[in-house]
């Protein structure tokens, strides 16, 4: 989540093609003004040219085939914060990001000093995108990301096929309002939204659901698609393992006769205290993820939680991921550190930067630490979630059955939400 810097697919060949997706982002621009006339998928955004020409066919393949199937199509909507593919959309990203009463609440002043917060922090935001290639690369890993699930969902769970990816970012493009407009000219009468938080925090994943349900009433008022949501995976099998492989493959840099004084270092982003105290979830889960990853290496290493990112006056959750470090990696009898990021899906900037540059190459042993790698491509992380999906969709449940405790408690805050996830996807 970019609060730190307060201190912080494919041109398909043929002209149907083409022309499918220029109508799909003539319907976004229809519903949501300023809207990008750009594709929803970007071709330059995924890894290799084989793969985004894979995304792109399957989901016009997909939507040809629902356009003639009794059955229609299944969104997958992997809902997340985003970030401005190029240091352009910066700004932009930056006054959304900052205008979220859910996120970052101002109150009465939250436009104003949202916007006055946005101006002033894009030059330096604007450096870093510059530093970490020109932009954030979480589209692209995202929609990499859901276009698997989708491809594994397909196979293992034909009787909700076809699945098609859709990427939902809550402060960068493609916005809610777009993704939903694309999903409503595809057909799609029924979408899984999956948090691609894995730990729930109302600032976060509450705030996309709340986005969710404010473009659903203004441009779906119908409800023709019928939702249901994973707003949390913790402990999930999948998310689990990748991350203790991860681990364990940085461990294996290290000579044999230290390795098991490494300290690991588990780093998600805090959370203001007066969010924690309200009741917020996401501290307890950020500690289940922690500890059913050490209980799969048998607590082999010394390890902590820390938390990153913390920015203004106000008290934070701590202890401060850049702090520990300086105490640790300055002491002789400290052997290593690996710096693990157990909050976050795939690279954005507060793992290339913040993480990578900000603590690492600026510290003053820096061979002494490293970073596990982000989830990005691997095929365990994406298995697992493609496992998730499936269960989900077979239990028949809308949400989790801590939803309706986190509304009460973190829906105070906000003034125009839901107050029971019910309104937005119905009842069990």
């Amino acid at each position: 989540m970019l609060i730190k810097p307060l201190k912080q697919q494919v041109f398909l060949t043929t002209w149907k093609v083409s022309t499918r997706f220029n109508s799909t982002a003539n319907a976004a621009s229809t519903l949501v003004a300023k809207s990008s006339s750009s594709s929803l998928l970007s071709s330059s955004m995924l890894p290799t040219g084989r793969v985004s020409t894979r995304f792109n066919s399957t989901l016009v393949a997909k939507s040809s085939l629902s356009s003639s199937s009794s059955s229609s199509p299944t969104g997958i909507v992997f809902m997340n914060m985003g970030g401005p593919s190029k240091k352009e959309e910066t700004y932009d990203f930056l006054l959304r990001l900052f205008q979220d009463g859910d996120l970052i609440p101002f109150g009465i002043f939250q436009k104003p000093l949202g916007k006055f917060i946005a101006k002033r922090r894009t030059p330096k935001i604007e450096a870093h995108y510059e530093e970490i290639g020109g932009g954030s690369p979480i589209r692209k890993w995202s929609e990499y990301q859901c276009q698997k699930v989708c491809e594994i969902l397909d196979k293992t769970n034909p009787e909700t096929a076809p699945h098609l990816p859709y990427v939902a970012f809550r402060y960068a493009k493609p916005l809610t309002e777009e993704t939903l407009a694309v999903m409503l000219k595809d057909g799609v009468k029924r979408a899984v939204a999956f948090s691609q938080y894995p730990q729930f925090s109302y600032s976060t994943t509450g705030s996309s659901i709340n986005e969710l349900y404010r473009q659903t009433l203004k441009h779906d008022p119908e409800r023709s698609i019928e939702w249901s949501i994973i707003d949390r995976w913790p402990q999930q099998t999948g998310l689990v393992q990748a991350f203790a492989n991860n681990i364990k493959e940085k461990l294996a840099e290290f000579p044999p006769q230290v390795r098991n004084e490494v300290i690991i270092l588990f780093s998600a982003h805090s959370l203001p205290m007066d969010i924690v105290n309200l009741g917020d979830s996401y501290p307890a889960e950020v500690a289940a993820t922690v500890y059913k990853v050490m209980e799969l290496l048998k607590f082999s290493n010394p390890y902590r939680l820390v938390w990153q990112s913390q920015v203004g006056p106000k008290p934070w959750l701590g202890a401060q991921t850049a702090k520990i470090i300086d105490k640790l990696e300055k002491r002789e009898d400290t052997k290593g550190i690996i710096l693990v990021p157990i909050a976050f899906t795939s690279d954005h900037i507060e793992t290339l930067h913040e993480l990578d540059i900000e603590i690492m190459e600026e510290a003053k042993n820096p061979h002494k630490i490293k970073r596990a790698e982000s989830m990005n491509q691997n095929e365990l992380f994406i298995s697992g979630l493609a496992d998730l999906v499936k269960d989900h969709l077979q239990s028949g449940k809308k949400y989790s059955n801590q939803l309706e405790l986190d509304c009460i408690l973190g829906g105070e805050r906000a003034t125009d939400t839901f107050k029971h996830p019910s309104e937005l996807f119905g009842k069990h």
